[in-house]
């Protein structure tokens, strides 16, 4: 299993920008299918974006279609999420995973996770 690594996450007001990160050292993430999560407390958590690593192909949950791009980086070793015009309901601690696909949907492999970044937006 790969343990990765989340980064990039702070407060930013509604309608701004972050720019996620998620890294795995000694691992190649070309070689995987990321995808992208977030929880509340209290709540299940979210699936957000998916990547392929076959054909890069991207699964966008609704709630966030149209304002977060998932892309690779393969200099980098990562796998990024851009999230603009960010609302107060992005709120939530971002988790990265290993993913598989039932059908169009992606699923996390449970023991990828990262510490998870913490995403605030308010005003």
């Amino acid at each position: 299993q790969v343990q990765l690594v989340e980064s990039g996450g702070g407060l930013v007001q509604p309608g701004g920008s972050l720019r996620l990160s998620c890294a795995a050292a000694g691992f190649n993430l070309a070689s995987y299918d990321i995808g992208w999560f977030r929880q509340v407390p209290g709540k299940e958590r979210e699936g957000i974006s998916c990547i392929s690593r076959f054909d890069g192909s991207r699964y966008y949950a609704d709630s966030v279609k149209g304002r977060f791009t998932i892309s690779r980086d393969n200099a980098e070793n990562t796998v990024d999420l851009q999230m603009n015009s960010l609302k107060s309901e992005d709120t939530a601690v971002y988790y990265c995973a290993t993913v598989y696909y039932d059908g169009n949907i992606c699923y996390p492999v449970l023991d990828s996770w990262g510490q998870g970044t913490q995403v605030t937006v308010s005003s």
